[in-house]
């Protein structure tokens, strides 16, 4: 039986009609996409055909020249003026040959035809970051160093995201799943799309998180002095220095990319798991109500430094346990880690995963 997902929606069927033409410049989109394409009846066959989008305006595909999986990103132009050129910048050498650099690659940009607006920025495969969730402390101070490190370099780079939320925060999947060929597919140890594919842990295969999603960011001149911009209020209305009059006055919005930063830690690390509580009082002085009193981001890098330091080290095996779960579910998930980190100390894995290091 074909899923209800056999029919193109209408965002999809634009992706339809220019099929031919990203052949032609070198990525190839599912069959799904293609014309005449009808479910053939075979689970196996099927399955990642069914999948619709993997996010609103972005498109799985296969790059030719190579077999690499890609993402295609609509960006228009007239609502995303600068999207492009940030991307490009932070993209292009030498910045893209900087190990901290977690600035989301660009690989093309491509014009699409017939329609001057718009745009297609070619990325890496990526998912996101928490899909599937991270397992140890260990990781989660990965992650959490990830997010530090990729923001200092924007920040050196005199650049602002001005709307980090935790779709922007993304996974390079190519260690961890090397066969994976579309962001939402079910995570591979529960089959790929209806088949069996390879899959390791985030401490088996470190893996890098970027940043995406920079069309409200900006680059400024610091030599005129602390950038004062108008505020961008996106999804994320909780912004202090935004709320009242703040919303039609100026601001700096790098003490805002700090709070964005910290609101994301608490909600998808400290609200969510037991094992980082090391990390609030960091996390609650970057989103104190006072722009001007939260740490800068290398005064961060430098406080978190400290807080790693102070962690015995056998803290960062020990598996996240989830504030919802229940004592049945933290004891069954608890004897499959168990002989997963015995397996790891053997097999000499560091507790806390680096990319940097990965094979």
């Amino acid at each position: 039986m074909a899923s209800s997902n056999a029919r193109l929606t209408d965002e999809e069927r634009p992706w339809q009609g220019i099929q031919p033409w990203l052949l032609k410049r070198g990525y190839m989109l599912r069959a799904r996409y293609r014309s005449g394409w009808k479910p053939s009846g075979v689970p196996q066959d099927d399955a990642e055909n069914l999948l619709g989008l993997p996010y609103p305006g972005i498109m799985d595909a296969i790059r030719t020249s190579d077999g690499k999986a890609v993402m295609l990103k609509k960006v228009a132009k007239s609502q995303h003026p600068l999207e492009a050129e940030i991307s490009q910048f932070l993209s292009s050498p030498p910045l893209s040959e900087d190990p901290h650099n977690h600035s989301v690659p660009i690989h093309d940009i491509l014009q699409i035809p017939d329609n001057e607006d718009t745009i297609l920025l070619v990325m890496p495969l990526l998912r996101p970051f928490n899909d599937p969730e991270l397992q140890t402390i260990g990781e989660a101070f990965d992650f959490v160093h990830q997010l530090f490190e990729g923001l200092k370099f924007l920040h050196d780079q005199h650049v602002a995201h001005r709307d980090i939320k935790g779709v922007d925060i993304m996974l390079d999947l190519s260690s961890m799943f090397p066969e994976t060929r579309h962001p939402k597919a079910p995570p591979p140890k529960h089959g790929n799309c209806g088949g069996s594919a390879k899959s390791f842990s985030r401490t088996e295969q470190p893996s890098k998180y970027y940043y995406s999603g920079f069309g409200h960011a900006r680059k400024y001149n610091l030599d005129d002095g602390p950038p004062a911009e108008m505020p961008y209020v996106g999804d994320d209305k909780s912004v202090p220095e935004f709320q009242g009059s703040g919303a039609k006055e100026p601001s700096n919005p790098f003490p805002t990319d700090v709070y964005y930063v910290g609101k994301l830690i608490k909600e998808y690390l400290s609200q969510k798991y037991y094992g980082v509580e090391s990390l609030e009082p960091l996390v609650a002085d970057m989103i104190q109500a006072d722009p001007q009193s939260r740490p800068t981001i290398d005064e961060v890098i430098a406080r978190f430094a400290e807080i790693q330091r102070a962690q015995p080290s056998i803290l960062f095996r020990i598996r996240l346990v989830g504030k919802q779960d229940t004592i049945l579910t933290r004891i069954n998930l608890e004897m499959g880690h168990l002989k997963r980190q015995v397996n790891y100390s053997v097999r000499g894995l560091p507790a806390i995963p680096d990319y940097t290091r990965r094979s």
